[in-house]
């Protein structure tokens, strides 16, 4: 680490706790304080996360292609966050926007990363809580011959479900064999919120990505519980990029789909949501608290197999590729094994 970064995150002035990430072995991400609604939150830019051996560091997304931040930082001798983490709870908007005009004034190519050829991890590395919400679209109900839902429907995975863009899904090592698509829009969490209002509601968002509720339908109906079927290793992928929520005027005016080795599956768009995104975070956040990069799966429009008649459902398999978009915010890619 160089003396620059070294003072940054020491000092008494500092905004960002160093090393959140787990898999670089340093502290956890409950360690590091939420920052408040009047800090220095990113606007304008749209992240990544990238692998950078046995480390995730964070990228941000440019015409010129990936702006890896870490060899931005040292090359600069600046001071920025250099982890999603990092960016979600402790802000770094100016540092980075200073640091990304050095970036593209420089000339430099060696700073910026082809996005065709970057190892992606997941856009959001470290949630304490992965919140999902089941049968949130109308014509998702109907398709299944379900109620509308008077009130949400919550469950979880765990941070093991957690997997990135052009991630692969390893469905062969798993007891089973229905396996189902959700294309879905993720919330992530920029403030800790507890009971707070509908019209407050989004003011604690961060931001919003594309993700995939990978499902196994054969797991998710051994009992009245569906975790089994939902929180399976790699089953969460997210990303490619993390968009800021102020570039995302209205998250329920968005269309969305879904592909299955090239064939469109899911189209939609998040207007046909039970309950809006301002409603789930302050439905949620009633019951216990939301916590700075806790991440919220929104639910599935219609098209899923599950949701054809008996004899049409082919279940996915090993080879398949999976493409899933929304709008403005990018094209998730993963692949089963």
């Amino acid at each position: 680490m160089n003396r620059s970064r070294r003072t940054f995150l020491a000092g008494a002035g500092a905004t960002f706790s160093s090393g959140v990430l787990a898999a670089s072995g340093s502290r956890a991400a409950a360690e590091i304080p939420a920052r408040p609604a009047t800090n220095d939150a990113p606007r304008g830019l749209t992240f990544a996360t990238i692998r950078r051996g046995h480390e995730l560091s964070l990228a941000i997304k440019t015409e010129r292609g990936l702006l890896d931040v870490r060899t931005a930082e040292s090359v600069f001798h600046a001071k920025a966050p250099t982890t999603i983490d990092e960016v979600i709870r402790r802000g770094g908007g100016a540092a980075l926007q200073a640091l990304l005009a050095k970036a593209l004034a420089s000339g430099r190519k060696d700073l910026f990363l082809d996005e065709a050829k970057a190892d992606f991890g997941p856009c959001v590395t470290n949630p304490e809580k992965i919140v999902c919400v089941g049968l949130n679209y109308r014509k998702h109900a109907a398709e299944t011959n379900s109620a509308v839902p008077t009130q949400p429907i919550l469950f979880n995975k765990y941070n093991t479900a957690l997997n990135g863009h052009r991630g692969i899904i390893k469905v062969s090592q798993e007891a089973a064999t229905q396996f189902d698509y959700e294309v879905e829009l993720v919330i992530v969490m920029g403030r800790t919120a507890r009971n707070v209002s509908e019209k407050d509601a989004l003011s604690y968002v961060f931001g919003y990505c594309t993700g995939n509720d990978f499902t196994a339908r054969d797991l998710q109906r051994v009992s009245s519980q569906w975790m089994l079927g939902k929180a399976l290793d790699g089953s969460a992928p997210i990303g490619p990029y993390l968009v800021t929520a102020d570039q995302v005027p209205d998250p329920n005016r968005l269309a969305i789909e879904c592909r299955v080795n090239g064939e469109l599956r899911q189209s939609s768009n998040t207007a046909d949501m039970v309950f809006g995104c301002p409603s789930l975070v302050s439905y949620i956040s009633k019951y216990f608290t939301l916590k700075p990069g806790d991440i919220i799966f929104t639910g599935t429009p219609e098209g899923v197999i599950s949701g054809y008649p008996k004899d049409k459902q082919v279940w996915l398999k090993a080879g398949d590729q999976l493409t899933s978009t929304l709008e403005g915010l990018g094209e998730l890619r993963f692949s089963l094994s």
